[in-house]
């Protein structure tokens, strides 16, 4: 029987991916409302509500997002050892333009920021949201070339890794060496199911929700409890054959994909997304903080990635992706720039004490909106001009 091989989750996804973008747009849509309007003080009270030993926000943040770091992870691990990544010269294209497209969003900021007690959230800007990002691309259908689809999720699989790295070096609190001693422990026996050929879920995801808690109270963030887990769970690679389709990653990946999609990441948008607009002054518009993290999205992101692609290209170590032009990669650096949910997440471990969540979440909002817009407009009129060309020629 001829099988074909099954796609990952992201790759499968690629052609439904706007229903996930829009259902995050939705979100944060409904966030802006909602936060300006007579139920604005509900909504926060909501948010810092305890239920146990944590309030409704933390429970979002530290525990749903979990399970996104978790598919995350997931990704990462398939797409480098039986994905698109799984070689170095696929892995050398999407890493250059990922390494560009976090370092320039960083020194924009840092720019805007320097003197003004803010630079701790140098790293807000310096991450891509993949499903706003393929959702804005999908939307566009047949205007964009599959390449180019494949290139930002490679592109945003290695950003996401960076920012797991980041999170887990630069925004972790004061630690508690027994917490730790006990999460390392907890993720030795993880790794020991994996090498006994452990092949059951269950037995995995009980031990990382015992990880999660030991994680969540050593001071590290408790979402890199997920990516961890998903490091433990067993793969079958298979390359050049039909993978299988019980392998334990495989079954949870697609298991996640929609629930994440469809639930944690737009609960998470609509938790954090609620800035109040009402008497928004010019102060907040134009502090250091808003203008770092809007223009490290919308310029920094677009700079960043595109010159690294032409310096990669030209000095021979990739190619450019099959079949797109040089102002469609553009318009897909521009739309790197859509750093929605991550950004909102690394800013609020930037800035724990909410100080700069009104400047954090007008910067998110403001680049990664202008990003969608014009990379959205550009990707299209491109794809215009070469049918028009495509057209006269034939003519």
């Amino acid at each position: 029987m001829n099988r074909s091989r099954p796609l990952s989750a992201i790759r499968t996804a690629l052609t439904g991916e706007a229903g996930g973008g829009l259902v995050l747009m939705a979100a944060a849509a409904f966030a802006l409302a909602v936060a300006n309007s007579p139920l604005a003080e509900v909504y926060a009270h909501a948010l810092h509500v305890h239920l146990g030993p944590l309030s409704l926000l933390h429970w979002i943040n530290d525990g749903l997002m979990a399970v996104f770091f978790l598919l995350v992870g997931l990704e990462i691990k398939r797409e480098a050892l039986d994905g698109r990544l799984r070689t170095w010269p696929a892995r050398a294209l999407p890493g250059l333009a990922a390494l560009g497209g976090m370092v320039v969003p960083a020194l924009v900021y840092v720019a805007f920021n320097a003197g003004a007690g803010t630079l701790r959230g140098w790293a807000i800007p310096a991450a891509t949201d993949i499903a706003f990002a393929l959702g804005v691309l999908a939307l566009l259908g047949t205007r964009a070339p599959v390449s180019l689809k494949i290139f930002l999720s490679a592109v945003a699989i290695v950003d996401d890794l960076g920012a797991v790295i980041i999170i887990a070096l630069f925004y972790t609190g004061g630690l508690d060496a027994t917490m730790l001693g006990l999460a390392a422990l907890t993720l030795a026996g993880l790794f020991a199911l994996n090498r006994l050929g452990v092949a059951r879920l269950t037995p995995y995801l009980v031990l990382g929700a015992v990880l999660w808690v030991f994680v969540l109270r050593s001071g590290v963030h408790a979402t890199v409890a997920g990516v961890l887990l998903a490091l433990a769970i067993p793969i079958r690679p298979s390359p050049g054959r039909p993978e299988d389709p019980a392998s334990p990653l495989h079954i949870l990946e697609h298991g996640l994909t929609p629930w994440v999609t469809y639930l944690v990441v737009p609960v998470f948008g609509f938790a954090n997304a609620g800035v109040r607009l009402v008497g928004l002054t010019a102060e907040a518009l134009l502090h250091p903080v808003t203008l770092g993290v809007a223009l490290g999205l919308f310029l920094g992101k677009q700079i960043g990635i595109f010159a690294s692609v032409r310096l990669a290209v030209a000095a021979g170590l990739a190619s450019r992706p099959a079949g797109a032009t040089w102002a469609q990669v553009y318009g897909v650096a521009i739309l790197c720039g859509i750093g929605f949910t991550m950004s909102l997440f690394i800013g609020g471990l930037a800035f724990a004490d909410a100080a700069h969540e009104t400047e954090t979440k007008l910067g998110v909002l403001g680049g990664s909106i202008l990003s969608g817009i014009v990379g959205a407009a550009l990707l299209a009129l491109s794809a215009d001009r070469e049918r028009t060309g495509a057209a006269r020629s034939s003519a």
